[in-house]
């Protein structure tokens, strides 16, 4: 009962509705397809569980020992519907999942034919440097230094981005192998040297959302922190502007990477 109490209970809640997800919907399309396929699989795992709990619990009832019996009940060699139903029902879930998973993926992986935004993302020990490819600027972030003091958050790179829009980011590394990982828009791709990827959404609301390198890349790896602000396109198109008037014009490239292997070995 008091499990029964909680789960009602908290099946109301705005953190259950987002299936406990560090997000809310409307972030980027692409945490709404993670979250809907998330939900989706517990909705099935917990429908599975509840029926053999159930099967569980009445064969406990229905075949437990009477009183005044004795020995063994009488033996089954085998059950062919049962166990064509037992074999059936696994295949289905796991054919399901598959199908709502590759779509999901398919949906998330797809890069845009036009974007309107396209930005080149560079992991650095322990920073960021952002690239606004259409507007020809850039941003060169510096490590952060968390001393536990208020305000610290605010002098972290930011990315910026206009609220719906669909945007492209090329992400790379200038050195280590670094992660870029916004927590709310449920969505993680590695930064390898010498390897661009590419992320590929439409952002929603708008926000400053969280975000961190998410692979161990050395001494100062919990440092290695940024800001995404979604803002509405005039608050993005005057952020371009001083970009612009600080100087900040050119893109910065791969002329900037640490290793300069990387650029010989490509080239052999």
């Amino acid at each position: 009962m008091a499990v029964l109490a909680t789960i009602s209970l908290t099946a109301c809640s705005e953190q259950s509705k987002v299936g406990f997800l560090p997000t809310e919907r409307g972030t980027t399309d692409n945490a709404d397809q993670v979250m809907d396929l998330w939900i989706g699989s517990w909705i099935a795992a917990l429908s599975v569980g509840l029926v053999v709990w159930g099967l569980m619990l009445w064969c406990m009832v229905a075949y437990r020992r009477r009183k005044n019996e004795t020995g063994y009940p009488r033996q089954l060699a085998y059950n062919a519907p049962l166990e064509i139903f037992y074999t059936i029902v696994p295949i289905a879930l796991i054919v399901s999942l598959f199908f709502f998973s590759f779509r999901a993926q398919t949906a998330i992986t797809d890069r845009f034919d036009d974007p309107d935004v396209k930005i080149q993302v560079y992991g650095k020990q322990w920073a960021w440097d952002f690239n606004y490819l259409d507007e020809d600027v850039h941003y060169q972030g510096v490590q952060a230094h968390l001393t536990g003091e208020p305000g610290v958050e605010e002098t972290l790179p930011t990315l910026y981005l206009p609220a719906d829009s669909k945007v492209e980011l090329e992400i790379s590394s200038r050195d280590v192998i670094h992660s870029f990982w916004v927590p709310a828009f449920l969505e993680k791709i590695d930064m390898v040297p010498g390897r661009t990827n590419y992320m590929s959404f439409t952002t929603g609301r708008e926000g400053t959302f969280a975000g961190k390198c998410a692979e161990l890349c050395g001494e100062y790896h919990s440092e290695m922190l940024f800001n995404v602000s979604v803002v509405s396109k005039d608050e993005y198109n005057a952020q371009i502007q001083k970009l612009r008037d600080e100087g900040n014009t050119g893109i910065i490239g791969d002329e900037y990477n640490r290793n300069p292997n990387l650029n010989a070995t490509s080239n052999n």
